[in-house]
């Protein structure tokens, strides 16, 4: 997978170096898994504002995301890492792709948003909630919480996109895990809990797209999502999708943005996260994209979460973020298909 990103950017870069003039452009090329309408929206909004630049998105899993930008380590083909969990932002950092780079904004989030050392900020965040096929049930038919989803009613009626990839399911798997961990003490009672949830689990999507499809054809009836993308493809695309917030509480996906160490533009790297991340491009993302800023200063109306209520999960937040690449192998070794 990673080898044939390279290639496909390598090819990218070398038919993008020239405008429509033949003068030629600066590169920036991002690696993303916020989606190809908002990447597009933002590659035409910079490329306007900065017209001697060309921006290369590549739209990919969050952890497709760093394991590409760690097998390029020693020859960087990224500019921006935008989006994903910061769980995978910490792995990078820790694994030297990062470099540090304080925005004008620094000072107005909170710790929790942000790197200590500035290798990685957190412009948004994205409550994890329980999607479902809209036209096949009801909101009140649906499940009301996480432990609902074991029952034998739903057996082999719930599709998951695959976690391994998956920002998003390595979240909400965690924080699941560590809830068992809080609750009974013990490690098992959490790997028994995702045993169960693989049980009445039909398939494993290998990309989001797979998954909207899937769910929308009735191939199953119910999904673990981000709220954002429920309401991005039911608002938008017009796919018959619902949300149920549970009611324990859950979740928020904090999303990280960071420079890639090595990067070969840095320039308009540095252009590049300025612009995504000022307050026109937020309040744009929170309006059309369904993005929750984490910023202190912004007051914005966001009218989609009006009714909305999101209650936090009752965890450790750190566990859940130091165990989760264990506890997602041993998913995948011990649990997932067993």
């Amino acid at each position: 997978m990673t080898r044939r990103i390279s290639l496909l950017v390598a090819m990218l870069l070398s038919l993008a170096v020239f405008g429509c003039s033949g003068k030629q452009k600066e590169a920036v090329v991002v690696y993303s898994p916020h989606g190809k309408e908002m990447l597009s929206y933002f590659e035409k909004a910079f490329e306007k504002a900065h017209p001697e630049t060309d921006v290369i998105w590549l739209d990919m899993g969050s952890q497709t995301v760093l394991d590409s930008i760690r097998t390029e380590k020693e020859n960087p083909q990224a500019d921006v890492w935008w989006g994903g969990p910061k769980e995978l932002f910490e792995t990078g950092e820790k694994l030297g792709l990062l470099v540090p780079y304080k925005p004008a904004w620094a000072n107005e989030v909170a710790a929790e948003f942000k790197s200590a050392s500035d290798f990685w900020y957190a412009p948004f965040q994205t409550p994890e909630c329980i999607m479902f096929n809209s036209e096949l049930l009801t909101k009140a038919d649906a499940p009301q919480d996480w432990d609902e989803l074991l029952a034998e009613k739903w057996h082999k009626k719930i599709i998951i996109r695959n976690p391994v990839q998956s920002g998003t399911m390595r979240t909400i798997f965690a924080a699941l895990v560590a809830k068992e961990l809080r609750r009974t003490g013990s490690l098992d009672s959490g790997y028994a809990w995702l045993k169960k949830l693989d049980k009445n689990t039909k398939s494993y999507a290998a990309d989001p797209t797979q998954l909207y499809l899937k769910l929308s054809r009735g191939e199953a009836l119910l999904t673990l999502w981000n709220l954002t993308d429920v309401l991005l493809q039911s608002r938008e695309n017009n796919y018959p999708f619902g949300f149920v917030i549970p009611k324990s509480g859950t979740v928020s996906a904090i999303e990280g943005i960071g420079l890639v160490a090595g990067a070969r533009h840095p320039k308009a790297a540095k252009l590049f996260y300025d612009f995504v991340t000022n307050r026109e491009s937020l309040a744009l993302q929170a309006e059309k994209f369904y993005r929750l800023p984490t910023r202190q200063d912004l007051n914005l109306e966001i009218d989609w979460m009006q009714g909305v209520t999101v209650t936090r999960l009752d965890i450790n937040d750190s566990t859940a973020s130091a165990n989760q690449h264990d506890w997602m192998d041993y998913w995948q070794k011990h649990i997932r298909g067993k």
